[in-house]
């Protein structure tokens, strides 16, 4: 009897011993299959950013960033709101890139000193897009303000400076009246920090 109750302890041991191995066993394969989803998943997370927020061109914005003294972030940001990279992307009034109307272009690229150029080309129209985004922050001291600039016109954001309701020292603008635009510098600051978190994550 002893002999047999020996024998059932040593056996209720040993299977609880291999329990507790495959236990571990199980969590182990677990943790796998966990990190394993989890990189898949990122990745998938990746490919629907490349999609979402796309960079294209990334060359000529850094190049014109810089010589224009711009956050290419904002530039990328902007060009993710107007055209969402698409080169040829044209609306009622613009086109290109940074969706540039043609007086615009012209005013500019003549002050660039540009001759024969297509400003629907993707370097030129960033070129120029670039610099009257500079022209713009030179002449508000402030991007928000430069940017509503850059969507409504400069005659609405003059106007807009005027008006105690929308500023304060006619230089800043702290509301926008149009939904338009107060939407636009908005979209154009979030991409901004998504591009940059997205480009910085991918060192």
């Amino acid at each position: 009897m002893r002999k047999y109750t020996t024998k059932s302890r040593i056996y209720q041991k040993n299977r609880k011993k291999r329990s507790r191995f495959s236990v571990l066993v199980m969590l182990f394969f677990a943790i796998i299959i966990i990190l394993c989803a989890n990189k898949a998943g990122e990745k998938i997370s990746d490919k629907i950013n490349e999609i979402r927020y796309p960079v294209k061109f990334s060359s000529y914005i850094i190049k014109y960033s810089d010589k224009n003294d711009l956050d290419p972030y904002l530039v990328m940001g902007l060009i993710r709101q107007e055209s969402n990279f698409v080169p040829d992307a044209r609306s009622k009034y613009a086109g290109g890139l940074m969706q540039l109307t043609q007086t615009t272009a012209h005013e500019y690229g003549e002050k660039l000193g540009l001759k024969n150029y297509n400003y629907m080309d993707p370097e030129t129209n960033i070129q120029i897009g670039c610099y009257v985004l500079a022209s713009l922050i030179d002449k508000y001291e402030n991007v928000d303000t430069a940017l509503a600039a850059y969507n409504a016109g400069v005659g609405n954001v003059d106007g807009w400076l005027k008006n105690p309701d929308y500023s304060s020292d006619n230089k800043t603008l702290y509301y926008i009246p149009f939904p338009e635009t107060r939407h636009y510098v908005d979209k154009v600051n979030k991409y901004k920090e998504v591009y940059k978190k997205q480009i910085n994550e991918n060192k």
